[in-house]
């Protein structure tokens, strides 16, 4: 029986995260909603919710690519 590496599923993990959180960041930034404006105003609350869904997103898309990437060496003889 072969063991994960499970520092190179944490490894895809972070950087799909951080990948999508940026992602969601520059979205918002580009669409004129800001994170880090004073109080909890609108635009703040929008921008939050970009990075969040920007991030999970990215989680998402790193662990599917990670799964399927271990699947098709599992595979190799």
């Amino acid at each position: 029986m072969q063991q994960k590496p499970l520092w190179a599923e944490g490894v895809a993990d972070a950087v799909g995260f951080l990948g999508g959180a940026l992602l969601g960041y520059w979205t918002g930034h580009w669409l004129g909603l800001d994170i880090f404006a004073e109080g909890y105003g609108n635009s703040a609350i929008g921008g939050i919710l970009l990075v969040g869904i920007g991030g999970g997103l990215g989680l998402q898309l790193a662990r599917r690519w990670h799964r399927a990437r271990a699947g098709r060496q599992q595979e190799k003889p």
